[in-house]
């Protein structure tokens, strides 16, 4: 498999925290992402409920944070598109199980006009969505130095064996307390856990 250099130097930019680098992947992958999600959003209270762009922006905001915390490694665009669509799948899943919930059920929902209905998020718009320096500085803001140092050492390219053999704690340890700061961290931000 050949390594696509310019890839790896978009995602190392990402994960420094690069806001025109989180805009140049959105535009690249966004187009491709609506489209997976369009072809399994078939059910039509579904439909009525959530767009295909209210789900793309929220897995980029979820993507970009999750980068940033050095959880994603993407080592090729092909590898990305299915990281992207994987999130995009649980995300569905989600919200299909949540709607169906007994009192928000959408096939109790009689359909409307489509001018009543609203985007999801409300007042945000993509854009604030997407805006990586933001979100990237509340994830900053809520980490505390041993995780900071921690994610630098991520962010550098090291393994877990070698930052264990730095810090004095096994391999696991360390990704296990890695794990727990993104999990923790993700829920301070609101962003939603979906499984891998």
């Amino acid at each position: 498999m050949e390594v696509d250099g310019a890839f790896l130097h978009l995602m190392q930019r990402l994960r420094v925290g690069d806001e025109a680098a989180a805009v140049e992947l959105h535009s690249l992958y966004a187009e491709q992402l609506q489209r997976i999600v369009r072809v399994r959003l078939t059910q039509p209270g579904l439909r009525r409920q959530m767009d295909s762009i209210d789900i793309c922006q929220s897995v980029f905001a979820d993507f970009f944070v999750r980068t940033a915390l050095g959880q994603y490694e993407p080592k090729s665009p092909a590898e990305l598109l299915r990281l992207l669509a994987a999130m995009a799948r649980h995300r569905l899943i989600y919200h299909a199980k949540k709607q169906k919930a007994a009192r928000r059920d959408v096939r109790r929902v009689e359909a409307g006009a489509v001018e009543d209905l609203s985007l999801a998020g409300g007042g945000s718009t993509p854009s604030q969505i997407v805006s990586a320096r933001e979100l990237l500085q509340q994830c900053q803001n809520k980490l505390s130095e041993e995780e900071r140092s921690l994610l630098d050492m991520r962010r550098s390219g090291r393994g877990w064996s070698e930052i264990a053999q730095e810090i004095g704690k096994s391999a696991e340890a360390v990704r296990k307390q890695f794990e727990r700061t993104i999990k923790r961290v993700s829920g301070e931000l609101g962003i939603e856990e979906f499984g891998e």
